[in-house]
This record gives structure tokens, C-alpha cells and sequence, in this order.
């Protein structure tokens, strides 16, 4: 009792509402500082008639396990609980602990995938459509759902890992470059490069196709394959 008291007074110049003032006063680690101090005075070599130790650890116990069953009703009696928070795990969340990663894609006016159905979406990769997006809201990929212009589809699937040790080539186009201003599928390419990435504006990644125009500033990604058959003819 002497506790929460003391918290909830020392908390009171924080102008807090009585609700939080009540729910701090109430949570908190118990006992530890106990513990610690009898820990201190035993092996300080004091002479004690009673076992300090365990009284002062299973009062900590005591109060920990009656604190514990009382912060739920305590919670919800003073309203500390937002019926709005979750705890579902999100895309992010698999995508950081398995390996599995989720990308998206705008469908454009102009794409052919505009009026077609789920189902009849010919992924011969071991991709799914995981959700759509559309209007601020998502949608449930089911088989009848027809796709719509400026949809964003998110795709799920097993995440590359790379053995092969591939080099990856950043790029930034400084202004007057010759692929500024310049769409992909006009660019004088090698035969072992592709542009595989754009980042444009510090974090805005554009997934790069023939018609995708090159702009200054951009950070271009390259992929430069290293055939091992040819370099043993050289």
C-alpha cells in the first residue's frame, strides 16, 4: 500500500489524468530492491535470527502475483484499454522472421490484367496474390474478384537468396548523362547487364521495364553476370 501510495504522489505535479495516475501507481517491478538488499546484507556477514532472504522473497512473490491478476480488471475498470490496438502480425512482420517476401504492383489504365478475374491470373511462378488494394482499401483476393485500373496488387512469395555471388552495380546518373532523359529499352546495354532496380528521390524504388525513363539523380541497380564458360575461353 505504502508504494503505489508514494508513486501516486510523486506523480501528481505530472498533471496526468487519474486513470493513468491510478494504473502507474498500481504497475511497476516489485520487491527487487528487497531482494537486492537482502542479498547485500547476508553476504555482509550480518547475524540474523529469522531467514531474511526467503521472508523478503516471498513477500515479493506475494505482491507480485496479486499485482498481476489485479492490472487486468484494474485496466479495463479505468479504462486504459483501446479497443482499436491489435496485436495481428502484419505482411512486415512475416516477411522479416521466415523466408518469405511480398512485393506490389500498380496496375496501370492501359494493362491487359484490367477486367480480369483473380483466377484467371496465369502466375506460372510460385507467387499468390496476397491482397489488393484499392481506394484506401483492401480487398480479399478471392477467385471472382475482378482487378481494376490503379489497383495494387501485392504478390507473396519465397524470398532469393543469392549463392551464386552475382555483382550488383550501383549507378547515380549525373546531369547531362546520356541515359538521362532516356527510356530503358533504348539503352546500348551489354549482353551480362540488366538494370534490376531504380531508387529515385532517396526511397522511392521503381520496378524498372522497357518503358521506365531514366531521370538525373537516380540510383540505378545493375546486375552484371559473370558467364564462367566464356571467361575460360579468354
Amino acid at each position: 500500500i505504502a508504494r503505489p501510495a508514494t508513486v501516486y504522489g510523486l506523480m501528481l505535479p505530472f498533471r496526468l489524468k487519474r486513470n493513468q495516475l491510478n494504473i502507474i501507481s498500481l504497475a511497476g517491478i516489485r520487491g527487487a530492491a528487497a531482494i537486492a538488499f537482502a542479498i547485500l546484507a547476508i553476504n555482509g556477514g550480518t547475524d540474523f535470527s529469522v531467514d531474511i532472504f526467503h521472508i523478503a522473497f516471498g513477500i515479493c512473490v506475494f505482491s507480485s502475483l496479486v499485482q498481476g491478476s489485479l492490472m487486468p480488471p484494474a485496466a479495463n475498470k479505468w479504462n486504459m484499454l483501446d479497443p482499436n490496438d491489435t496485436v495481428l502480425k502484419t505482411f512486415n512482420y512475416y516477411q522479416n522472421k521466415a523466408e518469405v517476401g511480398f512485393l506490389e504492383t500498380r496496375i496501370h489504365p492501359n494493362s491487359s490484367l484490367v477486367g480480369s478475374q483473380v483466377k484467371d491470373l496465369n502466375l506460372t511462378f510460385d507467387f499468390i496474390v496476397a491482397k489488393i488494394e484499392r481506394n484506401g482499401e483492401t480487398i480479399v483476393p478471392r477467385g471472382h474478384v475482378t482487378i481494376q485500373e490503379n489497383d495494387v496488387i501485392v504478390l507473396g512469395g519465397e524470398v532469393h537468396f543469392d549463392e551464386s555471388g552475382q555483382d550488383l552495380i550501383e549507378f547515380t546518373i549525373p546531369k547531362g548523362h546520356q541515359w538521362a532523359d532516356k527510356y530503358i529499352k533504348d539503352l546500348d546495354l551489354p549482353h551480362d547487364r540488366l538494370v534490376v532496380m531504380i531508387q529515385r528521390e532517396g526511397s522511392n524504388v521503381i520496378v524498372p521495364i522497357g518503358d521506365t525513363m531514366l531521370l538525373e539523380d537516380d540510383k540505378v541497380i545493375l546486375l552484371k553476370v559473370e558467364n564462367k564458360s566464356e571467361n575460360s575461353n579468354v
